[in-house]
């Protein structure tokens, strides 16, 4: 039940409750049959009911559950001889991105990604998935590598926001994201991007300006996250959820406002509920997109990037 939301719990008691008189069908070897039924279909209507009508504010929820999987456990399911590099030749490593190369069907590819972590511990090294500057410029450094090979290049955004201490501050945090804009902006080999989970802020437009950009369905894109915003507005980030209302922060939203691409579909509650299945309709998008951009000429390619990013966005 801990690892449930709010508003799945009525879902989970009539899952449970259906266990329990199957248990005791079985047990006992009285037939149920009918009354199994009965709360089957009631199970489904619910299902039906909760998981199509959620709110941005549930999707809030689904985006951070903690279950939902990584960059790297996307990286194992659709990507084969995945080999990771480290490092931005300047100061160090950062844990909150990973990125190296890997096979994509048969196109070699380079893979980009924010990191957050599975528990404490891991979340601690991963400083849940906020990067400081090195980890931009590892980035940029392994996308200047794929320009150099022709190789594609795929980002996962999943990330709060970029880390905003001190000591980020100190090594240029702003000035990393700024030139990742830059040069993304002129790289010169396909950028593909999928939001996974939170895109937030200018740490997830970090590793965001591309070629062909989609979100999970319930996935979240802002500028801000709706805690924030409440605070800024209203002074009072318990209003929350009524930030989230406001903000067109869903997929569903930002589709409509031509930020993104595509919407793919997660099953009912999310991503975690079956990572193969989302894991396959990313793969495929990937596969059907990198093909079209890879036939395009470099200064072609360039120009319908320069194009999509002026065409952001819906104006009155």
């Amino acid at each position: 039940m801990s690892n449930n939301l709010e508003f799945e719990k009525p879902i989970i008691e009539l899952e449970n409750k259906i266990g329990e008189l199957e248990k005791f069908s079985k047990e006992n070897q009285v037939d149920l049959s009918n009354e199994i039924k009965i709360l089957k279909n009631k199970l489904n209507n619910m299902k039906n009911e909760i998981y199509e009508n959620i709110t941005p504010w549930q999707k809030v929820k689904i985006a951070r559950h903690k279950e939902r999987p990584t960059t790297l456990e996307y990286i194992e399911k659709i990507f084969t001889d995945f080999i990771e590099f480290h490092g931005d030749r300047n100061y160090g490593d950062d844990n909150a991105i990973v990125g190296g190369i890997a096979i994509l069907e048969d196109t070699p590819v380079t893979v980009i990604g924010h990191q957050k972590g599975k528990d404490t511990k891991d979340n601690i090294k991963r400083n849940f998935g906020m990067p400081h500057p090195e980890g931009y410029r590892k980035a940029l450094r392994l996308m200047k590598q794929a320009e150099k090979f022709n190789r594609p290049v795929i980002m996962f955004v999943d990330t709060p926001g970029a880390y905003c201490g001190l000591e980020a501050e100190q090594r240029g945090q702003g000035e990393a994201i700024a030139t990742n804009l830059l040069k993304m902006s002129g790289l010169k080999t396909p950028i593909l991007v999928v939001v996974i989970g939170e895109g937030g802020s200018g740490g997830a437009l970090g590793l965001s300006i591309g070629d062909r950009i989609c979100m999970l369905e319930h996935s979240i894109y802002s500028v801000i996250s709706p805690e924030g915003l409440s605070s800024i507005l209203w002074k009072d980030a318990s209003l929350a959820e009524k930030a989230a209302d406001i903000m067109k922060l869903t997929s569903k939203d930002l589709l409509d406002l031509k930020v993104i691409d595509k919407i793919i579909k997660e099953p009912p509650g999310g991503t975690h509920k079956d990572l193969d299945l989302v894991s396959e309709n990313i793969k495929k998008y990937l596969n059907d997109e990198i093909s079209k951009l890879l036939k395009l000429e470099k200064k072609e390619l360039l120009n319908n990037r320069y194009k999509k990013v002026r065409e952001i966005g819906i104006y009155k």
